[in-house]
């Protein structure tokens, strides 16, 4: 590899680092960072530990979600010379849910070149861990935080049928158990991983249902970096819309839950004190309960 890069520019290598256990990096990504003359990082800081453990003392610079426009011209400017660049994010690949689309995609069709450096993924990792992995599966990345588009992006997990991967933050991940164990069935498989390939890395395992009581009841340890596995779907094919199916079997839980507010409403409770106390007891969204557009 050499500075001097591509006759039409530097080449352009997005480099896998550790997802958290810095032994995981591998010996090609460590030579390719040694060899640059600038490594574009999404947290300088954080990826300095890992340059100092190998003794590495490439010039880095920031890039992130929340760098301006001047910073991509920058980068492109350096590529336009003839230097390389190496593209790291904190963990896992650049691009997988982190900082770098832009960046490559411009490099890309300005006929510059991109160098894949694969390496940790903890996507695979989670899949793997799971005990849920199929020859066919997809990968959401995180859900949006609430509104029509979070609703459509569940509903089609539930009616897919492969194992799909979804990333959460900590302070979301029992509302997203709910949320899928309304969509998907209480009883489809899942996996909240934890932490993974770090010190304090936790795979729980059960149905959806089991999970997201557990989530409600402060029962997961909500800290640090997740991945939520969904399994197959069984026993139904595309569109089923059969007794048992688990889009039946969402609906009915939601009307019993209706049902339930309604009782207590009728018995004096306020609607909202029957929602929050109805969603409390099912996952079911308070929001949902209490405005009850359908009745």
């Amino acid at each position: 590899m050499s500075a001097s890069g591509d006759p039409a520019g530097g080449r352009l290598y997005v480099v896998a680092t550790p997802i958290g256990n810095l032994g995981d990096v591998t010996l090609r990504a460590l030579e390719v960072l040694r060899s640059m003359p600038l490594i574009a990082a999404e947290d300088t800081r954080l990826s300095r530990r890992l340059l100092e453990r190998n003794g590495i003392e490439t010039r880095t610079i920031s890039y992130h979600a929340r760098s301006g426009p001047g910073r991509l011209a920058q980068l492109l400017d350096h590529l336009r010379s003839g230097a390389d660049l190496a593209l790291v994010t904190d963990a896992g690949t650049p691009l997988v849910s982190d900082p770098g689309a832009e960046l490559v995609a411009t490099w890309a069709a300005e006929g510059g070149t991109v160098v894949p450096i694969p390496g940790a993924s903890s996507v695979l990792a989670a899949l793997v861990a799971s005990g849920l992995a199929g020859p066919r599966w997809s990968f959401e990345g995180f859900l949006p935080r609430s509104g029509r588009e979070r609703r459509e992006r569940i509903a089609r997990i539930a009616a897919d049928e492969r194992t799909t991967v979804l990333f959460e933050a900590p302070n979301r991940v029992a509302a997203t158990l709910g949320d899928l164990a309304i969509a998907c069935g209480v009883d489809r498989p899942a996996a909240v991983c934890r932490e993974l390939t770090k010190l304090h890395e936790e795979v729980v395992r059960g149905g959806l249902g089991v999970l997201a009581e557990l989530g409600r009841d402060g029962e997961l340890t909500l800290r640090g970096e997740f991945a939520i596995v969904v399994g197959e779907r069984r026993g139904a094919i595309r569109g089923d819309d059969s007794p048992g199916s688990p889009t039946d079997a969402a609906a009915e839980a939601v009307t019993a839950a209706l049902a339930e507010v309604d009782r207590l409403v009728e018995a004096g409770t306020s609607r909202g004190a029957a929602a929050k106390q109805v969603a409390a007891s099912t996952g079911i969204p308070r929001r949902r309960l209490y405005e009850a557009p359908d009745r």
